[in-house]
């Protein structure tokens, strides 16, 4: 497929191109070439997109209900138009498989649907309490303009809940993506003007942390909804802290996986390897740190390398590729380096699957045995997991909670009682039995982060609620 030009910054209800060239590029992770120049929009052209959103917003968040509902229905319809060349351009980008791709791209039209349906039902259900004067309302109301900041492993689908969820909530929205993939995100601009919104009611820039920066700190900000690294995400609650400014935050993950003595060692074992290979391992919800019970880790690890030893890692656009390349050079550096750091501290790293006689950003999954529990505490973004052993359930739930993460947590055990008490102990918010999944448990199902992964919940009802404040109006004394 013909690969865009350069992002496009949609600012006003026009678009132009970014005017700072940035000095990195936008890669192809399966051959290592060049594809453009990133790119970033200058502090006037924020500036323009900030004006335009203070504009918009009066207008938008007054506007009857049944305009925003057809909004969500035309960007729904506009993006299910577009879903293989999103599927595409994030495959050619990120690196993820394009069958996983595929799989994923459906959300940039389901999210719009789905809080249309949102709005519709908070709509029919108007809170109100009653009151010695007559009935107390309870309103909820869209908080102002909102920043949306999306990262690089599955940029449009992220994109696509924090937009849909934004505008049906009655906020406007400005995007930023990411700068290391940012090109399906663009396709939002041509649903936006598919649906006919308003100038300013959605808009894109482009740019690094500091474009995100400027837009997060500035008053007119409202509200910031967060996707990204611990880093990133902690100079946004910093930012928002000024003012306190809500923000919705959901960060990086170290999460465990306690497979018991009961067992199934083949459904554990498939479940390590979809840890590691989903998304190429550059997934919050990864697989961190796998916790087996002493008495069956040979059998588990056995039953391990013989499934990763058929994982076919090659060229992401292949439909065979079970698992394609990391997604850029300077990210493949960091995790061979933070390998290379457990290394040095005892552990021994081993990777059995083969590597493709191909140019890209390619790296085996490897898991790291040997480690002292202590010295594998921080994330490792990638397809790469620590091994611990454990002699109790207490044992194994202590190392669970070791990290100071809290994102996902896996339990494996033929016992589902027993799993789900575990489950419960287990210091995150999602936590998976006897399997691993990029699909939640339930479509209503909120994803919460504990500890440093995060603040509050994302998912179908806490999106949407994320972008509207609570207002109460009612008769305090009567004649």
């Amino acid at each position: 497929m013909a690969m865009r030009a350069t992002p496009i910054d949609f600012i006003d209800g026009a678009r132009a191109v970014p005017s700072i060239l940035l000095d990195d590029w936008i890669y192809s992770p399966n051959t290592g070439e060049r594809l453009q120049q990133q790119r970033a929009s200058a502090p006037h052209e924020v500036e323009r997109a900030l004006a335009a959103a203070d504009r918009a917003f009066p207008a938008w968040s007054c506007s009857p209900i049944e305009t925003r509902l057809a909004a969500m229905e035309a960007m729904a319809a506009h993006m299910a138009s577009r879903l293989s060349e999103i599927a595409e351009l994030e495959s050619s980008t990120t690196g993820v498989t394009i069958r996983f791709t595929r799989f994923v791209s459906v959300i940039c039209h389901l999210a719009f649907r789905a809080a249309a349906g949102m709005l519709r039902d908070r709509a029919a259900n108007p809170g109100a309490l009653p009151g010695k004067h007559g009935a107390v309302e309870v309103l909820r109301l869209p908080l102002g303009p909102a920043a949306l900041i999306v990262p690089w492993n599955a940029p449009a689908p992220l994109a696509a809940h924090k937009i849909a969820n934004a505008l049906a909530a009655g906020c406007v929205a400005i995007l930023k993506p990411s700068e290391a993939a940012p090109l399906a995100c663009d396709l939002f601009a041509d649903a936006a003007e598919a649906a006919g919104l308003p100038a300013g009611v959605f808009q894109i820039v482009h740019g690094r942390g500091d474009v995100g920066a400027r837009l997060v700190a500035d008053p007119r900000i409202k509200a910031v909804s967060f996707t990204g690294g611990l880093r990133g995400g902690r100079a946004v609650a910093a930012a928002c802290a000024a003012d306190f400014k809500p923000a919705q935050l959901e960060l990086g993950g170290n999460n465990p996986m306690i497979v018991r003595a009961d067992a199934d060692l083949d459904l554990a074992a498939q479940g390590v390897v979809d840890g590691l290979i989903t998304l190429n391992g550059q997934w919050c919800r990864a697989l961190g740190r796998l916790l087996a019970h002493a008495s069956i880790k040979a059998p588990l690890m056995d039953r391990v390398w013989a499934r990763l030893a058929n994982v076919r890692l090659t060229n992401s656009l292949s439909p065979e590729a079970d698992m394609g390349p990391i997604v850029h050079a300077s990210h493949l550096a960091l995790l061979r380096r933070q390998i290379g750091d457990l290394v040095a501290r005892g552990g021994v790293a081993t990777s059995v699957t083969p590597l493709p006689d191909l140019p890209g950003f390619f790296l085996a999954p490897t898991l790291i045995d040997g480690c002292r529990p202590e010295d594998t505490l921080e994330e490792i973004f990638g397809p790469v997991a620590a091994v611990h052993t454990f002699d109790t359930d207490a044992q194994a739930i202590g190392l669970a909670n070791q990290a100071p993460y809290g994102l996902a947590g896996y339990v494996f055990s033929a016992d589902e009682t027993r799993a789900r008490a575990i489950g419960r102990a287990i210091r995150a918010g999602d936590i998976k039995i006897n399997g691993v999944s990029l699909v939640g448990l339930h479509p209503l199902a909120p994803r919460p982060a504990w500890g440093l992964s995060g603040i509050g919940a994302e998912g179908t009802h806490e999106t949407f609620d994320f972008f509207q404040g609570t207002r109460t109006v009612g008769v305090a004394g009567g004649a």
